[in-house]
Protein backbone atom coordinates (compact mmCIF):
# COMPACT_ATOMS: atom_id res chain seq x y z
CA UNK A 1 0.00 0.00 0.00
CA UNK A 2 2.65 2.24 0.77
CA UNK A 3 4.83 1.31 -2.33
CA UNK A 4 1.49 2.30 -4.62
CA UNK A 5 0.82 5.75 -2.89
CA UNK A 6 4.29 6.94 -3.26
CA UNK A 7 4.29 5.73 -7.02
CA UNK A 8 1.08 7.63 -7.30
CA UNK A 9 2.71 10.75 -5.66
CA UNK A 10 5.51 10.23 -8.27
CA UNK A 11 2.70 10.07 -10.87
CA UNK A 12 1.27 13.67 -9.85
CA UNK A 13 5.07 14.94 -9.75
CA UNK A 14 5.50 14.07 -12.80
CA UNK A 15 2.06 15.27 -14.57
CA UNK A 16 2.47 18.33 -12.41
CA UNK A 17 5.81 18.81 -14.24
CA UNK A 18 4.75 18.36 -17.83
CA UNK A 19 1.73 20.72 -17.47
CA UNK A 20 2.55 23.23 -14.47
CA UNK A 21 1.83 23.34 -11.05
CA UNK A 22 -1.54 24.65 -11.23
CA UNK A 23 -3.65 21.56 -11.15
CA UNK A 24 -1.31 19.90 -8.36
CA UNK A 25 -2.11 22.75 -6.44
CA UNK A 26 -6.03 23.08 -6.83
CA UNK A 27 -5.73 19.04 -6.44
CA UNK A 28 -4.00 19.23 -2.70
CA UNK A 29 -5.95 22.23 -1.79
CA UNK A 30 -9.56 20.92 -2.60
CA UNK A 31 -8.11 17.71 -1.09
CA UNK A 32 -7.34 19.12 2.09
CA UNK A 33 -10.63 20.34 1.97
CA UNK A 34 -13.02 17.77 1.70
CA UNK A 35 -10.77 15.74 4.27
CA UNK A 36 -11.59 18.74 6.87
CA UNK A 37 -15.37 18.47 6.07
CA UNK A 38 -15.28 14.67 6.09
CA UNK A 39 -13.83 15.15 9.81
CA UNK A 40 -16.30 17.32 10.87
CA UNK A 41 -18.96 15.14 9.36
CA UNK A 42 -18.11 12.09 11.41
CA UNK A 43 -17.97 14.06 14.27
CA UNK A 44 -21.66 15.26 13.83
CA UNK A 45 -22.53 11.87 12.56
CA UNK A 46 -23.87 12.71 9.61
CA UNK A 47 -22.04 9.16 7.69
CA UNK A 48 -24.30 10.39 4.27
CA UNK A 49 -22.23 13.76 4.23
CA UNK A 50 -18.64 11.63 5.25
CA UNK A 51 -19.34 9.07 2.15
CA UNK A 52 -19.71 12.24 -0.24
CA UNK A 53 -16.77 13.81 1.33
CA UNK A 54 -15.15 10.12 0.37
CA UNK A 55 -16.89 9.95 -2.72
CA UNK A 56 -15.45 13.40 -3.64
CA UNK A 57 -11.28 12.21 -2.68
CA UNK A 58 -12.27 9.24 -5.12
CA UNK A 59 -13.75 11.40 -8.20
CA UNK A 60 -10.74 13.72 -7.70
CA UNK A 61 -8.12 10.72 -8.71
CA UNK A 62 -9.86 10.47 -12.18
CA UNK A 63 -8.28 13.24 -14.36
CA UNK A 64 -4.87 11.39 -12.85
CA UNK A 65 -5.62 7.83 -13.58
CA UNK A 66 -7.23 8.93 -17.22
CA UNK A 67 -3.56 10.63 -17.98
CA UNK A 68 -2.13 7.22 -16.93
CA UNK A 69 -4.45 4.54 -17.99
CA UNK A 70 -5.47 5.92 -21.47
CA UNK A 71 -1.94 7.52 -22.46
CA UNK A 72 -3.88 10.76 -22.86
CA UNK A 73 -2.61 14.42 -21.18
CA UNK A 74 -5.56 16.45 -20.29
CA UNK A 75 -5.00 20.35 -20.69
CA UNK A 76 -4.41 22.63 -17.58
CA UNK A 77 -7.49 24.25 -17.66
CA UNK A 78 -9.60 21.28 -17.64
CA UNK A 79 -8.57 19.35 -15.07
CA UNK A 80 -8.49 22.12 -12.55
CA UNK A 81 -12.41 22.77 -13.92
CA UNK A 82 -12.82 19.28 -13.48
CA UNK A 83 -12.04 19.23 -9.72
CA UNK A 84 -13.48 22.68 -9.20
CA UNK A 85 -16.49 21.01 -11.02
CA UNK A 86 -16.59 18.17 -7.97
CA UNK A 87 -15.97 20.39 -5.21
CA UNK A 88 -18.50 22.67 -6.14
CA UNK A 89 -21.14 19.60 -7.35
CA UNK A 90 -20.60 17.32 -3.96
CA UNK A 91 -19.45 19.89 -1.39
CA UNK A 92 -20.82 22.95 -1.40
CA UNK A 93 -23.55 21.55 -3.53
CA UNK A 94 -24.93 19.08 -1.54
CA UNK A 95 -23.63 19.45 1.81
CA UNK A 96 -23.22 23.16 2.12
CA UNK A 97 -26.84 23.49 0.53
CA UNK A 98 -25.31 25.76 -2.11
CA UNK A 99 -28.14 24.28 -4.67
CA UNK A 100 -30.89 25.73 -1.98
CA UNK A 101 -29.13 28.59 -0.77
CA UNK A 102 -27.99 30.01 -4.55
CA UNK A 103 -30.48 30.35 -7.14
CA UNK A 104 -29.25 28.70 -10.20
CA UNK A 105 -26.48 26.77 -8.70
CA UNK A 106 -27.77 23.72 -9.77
CA UNK A 107 -28.45 24.68 -13.84
CA UNK A 108 -24.89 26.45 -13.73
CA UNK A 109 -23.32 23.16 -12.69
CA UNK A 110 -25.64 21.18 -15.51
CA UNK A 111 -24.32 23.25 -17.98
CA UNK A 112 -21.30 23.18 -17.55
CA UNK A 113 -20.70 19.25 -17.43
CA UNK A 114 -22.78 19.27 -20.83
CA UNK A 115 -19.84 21.87 -21.84
CA UNK A 116 -16.69 19.61 -20.69
CA UNK A 117 -18.61 15.72 -21.34
CA UNK A 118 -19.29 17.02 -24.79
CA UNK A 119 -15.33 17.73 -25.16
CA UNK A 120 -14.31 14.96 -23.07
CA UNK A 121 -15.92 12.86 -26.22
CA UNK A 122 -14.89 15.02 -29.10
CA UNK A 123 -11.53 14.46 -28.00
CA UNK A 124 -11.66 10.87 -27.50
CA UNK A 125 -13.15 10.41 -31.19
CA UNK A 126 -10.57 12.91 -32.76
CA UNK A 127 -7.66 11.14 -31.47
CA UNK A 128 -9.56 7.41 -32.97
CA UNK A 129 -10.10 9.40 -36.20
CA UNK A 130 -6.53 10.66 -36.51
CA UNK A 131 -4.75 7.65 -34.88
CA UNK A 132 -6.40 4.55 -37.38
CA UNK A 133 -6.10 4.89 -41.23
CA UNK A 134 -9.33 2.88 -42.16
CA UNK A 135 -11.67 5.17 -39.43
CA UNK A 136 -12.92 8.18 -41.02
CA UNK A 137 -15.12 10.38 -39.87
CA UNK A 138 -16.67 13.10 -41.03
CA UNK A 139 -16.74 16.53 -39.10
CA UNK A 140 -20.28 16.81 -38.48
CA UNK A 141 -20.30 13.11 -37.22
CA UNK A 142 -17.65 13.79 -35.31
CA UNK A 143 -19.77 16.57 -33.71
CA UNK A 144 -23.15 14.85 -33.25
CA UNK A 145 -20.86 12.27 -31.57
CA UNK A 146 -19.44 13.92 -28.75
CA UNK A 147 -23.00 15.56 -28.80
CA UNK A 148 -24.48 11.93 -27.71
CA UNK A 149 -21.70 10.87 -25.68
CA UNK A 150 -22.56 14.21 -23.49
CA UNK A 151 -25.98 13.42 -23.10
CA UNK A 152 -25.83 9.89 -22.35
CA UNK A 153 -23.06 11.23 -19.44
CA UNK A 154 -26.01 13.38 -18.42
CA UNK A 155 -28.45 10.73 -18.06
CA UNK A 156 -26.08 8.31 -16.31
CA UNK A 157 -25.66 11.29 -13.93
CA UNK A 158 -29.33 11.34 -13.16
CA UNK A 159 -29.62 7.56 -12.64
CA UNK A 160 -27.17 8.53 -10.21
CA UNK A 161 -28.97 11.24 -8.45
CA UNK A 162 -32.12 8.90 -8.58
CA UNK A 163 -30.42 5.83 -7.16
CA UNK A 164 -29.49 7.81 -4.32
CA UNK A 165 -32.53 9.46 -3.72
CA UNK A 166 -34.54 5.96 -3.56
CA UNK A 167 -32.11 3.43 -2.65
CA UNK A 168 -28.64 4.40 -1.37
CA UNK A 169 -28.26 7.33 0.91
CA UNK A 170 -32.00 8.90 1.22
CA UNK A 171 -30.90 11.96 -0.25
CA UNK A 172 -32.79 14.33 -2.55
CA UNK A 173 -30.27 15.09 -5.33
CA UNK A 174 -33.15 15.27 -7.68
CA UNK A 175 -35.18 19.00 -5.99
CA UNK A 176 -38.56 19.36 -5.29
CA UNK A 177 -40.80 22.00 -5.70
CA UNK A 178 -43.78 23.43 -5.61
CA UNK A 179 -46.35 23.68 -8.82
CA UNK A 180 -49.78 24.57 -8.45
CA UNK A 181 -51.20 22.40 -11.06
CA UNK A 182 -51.43 18.92 -11.93
CA UNK A 183 -52.16 16.47 -14.80
CA UNK A 184 -53.12 12.80 -14.33
CA UNK A 185 -55.12 9.83 -15.75
CA UNK A 186 -54.52 8.18 -12.43
CA UNK A 187 -57.39 10.37 -11.59
CA UNK A 188 -59.71 9.53 -14.39
CA UNK A 189 -62.46 7.35 -12.50
CA UNK A 190 -63.12 5.87 -15.56
CA UNK A 191 -60.01 4.23 -16.44
CA UNK A 192 -59.79 6.13 -19.74
CA UNK A 193 -56.46 7.68 -20.60
CA UNK A 194 -57.60 11.15 -20.69
CA UNK A 195 -55.87 13.19 -17.80
CA UNK A 196 -57.75 14.50 -15.11
CA UNK A 197 -56.67 18.56 -14.64
CA UNK A 198 -56.48 20.35 -11.14
CA UNK A 199 -55.22 23.74 -11.08
CA UNK A 200 -54.94 26.77 -8.82
CA UNK A 201 -54.17 24.56 -6.15
CA UNK A 202 -54.03 26.07 -2.45
CA UNK A 203 -52.40 23.58 -0.28
CA UNK A 204 -51.93 20.10 0.08
CA UNK A 205 -51.71 17.82 3.00
CA UNK A 206 -50.11 14.50 3.66
CA UNK A 207 -51.21 12.49 6.18
CA UNK A 208 -48.40 10.12 7.57
CA UNK A 209 -48.55 7.34 10.76
CA UNK A 210 -45.58 7.15 13.11
CA UNK A 211 -44.39 3.43 14.42
CA UNK A 212 -46.98 4.22 17.40
CA UNK A 213 -49.80 4.42 15.03
CA UNK A 214 -50.25 8.54 15.89
CA UNK A 215 -51.19 10.54 12.56
CA UNK A 216 -48.87 13.06 11.42
CA UNK A 217 -50.11 16.15 9.16
CA UNK A 218 -47.73 17.39 7.02
CA UNK A 219 -49.49 20.93 5.33
CA UNK A 220 -47.78 22.13 2.00
CA UNK A 221 -48.61 25.72 1.28
CA UNK A 222 -49.06 27.02 -2.62
CA UNK A 223 -49.60 23.78 -4.12
CA UNK A 224 -48.55 20.46 -4.65
CA UNK A 225 -45.17 18.90 -4.12
CA UNK A 226 -43.39 17.73 -6.92
CA UNK A 227 -41.00 14.91 -6.36
CA UNK A 228 -38.34 15.40 -8.84
CA UNK A 229 -39.27 14.99 -12.57
CA UNK A 230 -39.05 18.88 -13.27
CA UNK A 231 -35.73 18.89 -11.84
CA UNK A 232 -34.51 16.06 -13.65
CA UNK A 233 -36.07 17.42 -16.97
CA UNK A 234 -34.53 21.15 -16.36
CA UNK A 235 -30.99 19.21 -15.93
CA UNK A 236 -31.38 17.28 -18.68
CA UNK A 237 -32.26 20.61 -20.99
CA UNK A 238 -29.23 23.07 -19.59
CA UNK A 239 -26.51 19.33 -20.39
CA UNK A 240 -28.57 19.36 -23.71
CA UNK A 241 -27.41 23.23 -24.01
CA UNK A 242 -24.01 22.54 -22.89
CA UNK A 243 -23.34 19.69 -25.34
CA UNK A 244 -24.71 21.49 -28.22
CA UNK A 245 -22.30 24.26 -27.78
CA UNK A 246 -19.26 22.66 -27.83
CA UNK A 247 -20.40 19.81 -30.27
CA UNK A 248 -20.83 23.17 -32.83
CA UNK A 249 -17.54 24.81 -31.58
CA UNK A 250 -15.87 21.76 -31.90
CA UNK A 251 -17.53 20.77 -35.83
CA UNK A 252 -16.69 25.05 -36.55
CA UNK A 253 -12.74 23.93 -35.37
CA UNK A 254 -12.17 20.87 -36.95
CA UNK A 255 -13.26 23.29 -40.37
CA UNK A 256 -10.81 25.76 -38.76
CA UNK A 257 -8.57 24.82 -36.27
CA UNK A 258 -6.97 28.30 -36.35
CA UNK A 259 -10.15 30.32 -35.66
CA UNK A 260 -10.98 28.16 -32.39
CA UNK A 261 -7.67 27.34 -30.66
CA UNK A 262 -9.59 28.63 -27.07
CA UNK A 263 -11.12 24.82 -27.54
CA UNK A 264 -7.70 22.94 -26.71
CA UNK A 265 -8.06 24.28 -23.36
CA UNK A 266 -11.18 21.63 -22.86
CA UNK A 267 -9.76 18.61 -25.38
CA UNK A 268 -7.83 16.06 -23.97
CA UNK A 269 -4.56 15.28 -26.16
CA UNK A 270 -2.49 12.02 -26.88
CA UNK A 271 0.40 12.22 -25.06
CA UNK A 272 3.67 12.82 -26.63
Amino acid sequence: MRKKMKHFHEELKRIGEEQGRSSIIVYFVLRALVIACMVLEFIRGDLNNAFLCLLSLILFLIPFFIEKKLKIELPNTLEIIIMLFIFSAEILGEINNFYGSIPYWDTMLHTINGFLAAGVGFALFDLLNKNISSIKLSPLFLAIVSFCFSMTIGVLWEFYEYASDMYILNTDMQKDRIIDEIKSVKLNKDGKNIPVIIDNIKYTIIYTEDEQGNIIETKIDNGYLDIGIIDTMKDLFVNFIGAFCFSTFGYLSILNRDKYQFLSNFIPKKRT
